[in-house]
This record gives C-alpha cells, sequence and structure tokens, in this order.
C-alpha cells in the first residue's frame, strides 16, 4: 500500500473516530479551549477537531460515546506539567512516569465522562508531527544534549532525504556525517561565533554537491540541505543552518574535491532547548501580487 500510495504522488489521510455527544458546543468548547484543538471541518451536526495527527469527530446522538481511553501525546514533559496545571479541575490522577510503557501522563475526564490521557514519550525519537506544525516549530538549535543520535533514526532522516528534488532528478547531492571529535572541533573554530555551534553536538553533517551531475548542483544542495533539516525536526533532531562552510581548507580536512559546493554543515543532537520564535512579519508585507 505504502509504495502505491507513493506512485500516485500523495498521501491518503488515515482515518477519523467518531464519537456522539448529547452537547455539541461544550464538547468544542472544552476539546478547543482546555486541550488546544483546532476545529478542522463543521458539518451539520457533526463537527471534526485536530490535534497534530489526531481526527477526532463528534456528533450529536441521543447516545454518548464515552468508553476506551483517548490519548494525547505531546512532545515535551513540562508541557504535560503545564496541562495539569490547566486542568486540575478535570484531573483523576498526578502526572507520573510510566516505566512499563516509557510515558509520562496524567488522566482526566471531559464533561460527558470520556477518559484522556495526556502524555509524552520518554523516548524522543518518537515524533509524530503534521505538515504545518513542522514548518511552523522548527527552529535553530545551538545548545545539544550530551547525548548519541542512534543509528536507525539517522537512516531513518537519510531515507526520507532520498527525496529531496533535483534537477533533471540528477540527484547530484550527498551528505558527509562527521563524528570525530578532533575534526568538529576545527570545524567549529573557522569562523567564531557563527560556525561555534558544530562543537556543541554530538556529530555534524555537510550536505555537498558534485557539479559533474548537474547544471544546478548549488540548488540542488542547498534544497537538499533545508529538506535534511526538516526530516531532523520530524526525530526531535535540532539543526542549524552554518553558512560560508563551502572554503577549501573545509573540502581538504572532509575529502571533498574542491570543485564540489557545501551548502552547509550543520550540527545535528538532541536540543538542550527549543528557542521562542522570532518576530515574523505578516504574509501581506511579503507577498507581491503580480498582474
Amino acid at each position: 500500500m505504502k509504495s502505491l500510495i507513493l506512485l500516485r504522488g500523495r498521501y491518503v489521510l488515515s482515518g477519523i473516530i467518531f464519537l456522539g455527544t448529547n452537547n455539541i458546543e461544550q464538547i468544542k468548547s472544552f476539546y478547543t479551549d482546555k486541550l488546544g484543538f483546532i476545529l478542522w471541518h463543521h458539518k451539520e451536526d457533526c463537527i471534526i477537531l485536530r490535534h497534530g495527527n489526531l481526527l477526532l469527530g463528534f456528533c450529536k446522538r441521543e447516545k454518548i460515546d464515552n468508553e476506551g481511553l483517548l490519548s494525547i501525546f505531546f512532545p515535551e514533559k513540562e508541557i504535560i506539567d503545564m496541562y495539569y496545571l490547566k486542568l486540575k479541575d478535570f484531573s483523576i490522577s498526578k502526572p507520573e512516569i510510566d516505566p512499563k510503557y516509557g510515558v509520562y501522563r496524567f488522566f482526566i475526564k471531559d464533561p460527558e465522562g470520556r477518559l484522556i490521557e495526556l502524555m509524552s514519550f520518554a523516548e524522543k525519537s518518537i515524533q509524530f508531527l503534521t505538515g504545518d506544525e513542522l514548518l511552523l516549530t522548527r527552529r535553530s538549535i545551538r545548545e545539544f544534549e550530551n547525548k548519541e543520535v542512534p543509528d536507525e533514526v539517522l537512516w531513518k532522516i537519510f531515507e526520507l532525504c532520498r527525496w529531496s528534488p533535483t534537477s533533471k532528478n540528477s540527484q547530484s547531492y550527498y551528505l558527509i556525517v562527521i563524528k570525530n571529535k578532533e575534526v568538529l572541533e576545527k570545524l567549529a573554530a573557522l569562523r567564531g561565533i557563527s560556525s561555534s555551534p558544530i562543537g556543541n553536538a554530538p556529530m555534524a553533517v555537510a550536505i555537498c554537491s558534485n557539479p559533474n551531475k548537474s547544471r544546478r548542483h548549488v540548488q540542488d544542495a542547498c534544497i537538499a540541505a533545508y529538506h535534511f533539516l526538516l526530516a531532523c525536526w520530524i526525530y526531535g533532531l535540532g539543526t542549524c543552518w552554518i553558512a560560508a562552510m563551502d572554503r577549501d581548507d573545509v573540502k581538504e580536512m572532509l575529502n571533498i574535491p574542491k570543485n564540489h559546493y557545501i551548502a552547509t554543515i550543520t550540527p545535528v543532537g538532541y536540543p538542550k532547548y527549543i528557542p521562542e520564535p522570532p518576530p515574523r512579519k505578516p504574509a501581506e508585507e511579503f507577498v507581491k501580487i503580480f498582474s
């Protein structure tokens, strides 16, 4: 099925859980105001709410569906603590670690008695981001935890990077994984504060391209680099675009041919913290309509 979907050029929506409710407005208010769901679709007597990849539908019915367990997960333990303070009036337990399942969680009940689990996975490599979440939340990370990145996570990222577009499908880009501490320190020192994040990470990746394979090798490498940055964020890994690394001393250090292009050498690791989003101008200020 996966290969069929890829051949068709798109991914299909997985599905929606629908539940019966007696008070659709109360339920909509609770899930949007208290739990951060958004109203995804509204049709006659049914609403569909979205929280990340979870689509949850409520339809006005005589019978309330309140059996089973709704589990909502968040990327960080601190968010669970924040929600507990916000939802104390609805909670039936306090946040705690469940070592059996590797989660940090607590339970609440919604106004119609549905049991809801709010939880965070202890394993940071488990990430499930929608497309808009990926684009809205990615940040440049310059400080990293002292924790190695598992090879199995890296190869999941590399697999995603195979689909980076290139001119005439030349696939002129390639990646160099750098884990040697001495080399990382040398790269970090090359441009002072601008390249110093490389020295704070357990590894770095150089995204390069071969001009013998494409006349648009610079564009190929830059697209592949951003593809890599986004793929890392999906799996909870931070990166930072380090510019101006396309230089002879770097190429000699990494055994890269002098005529090849280096788009960036980015540090890669688990973020020590995630910075607040910087201010952004509205779309109306940078979109120009030509007519």
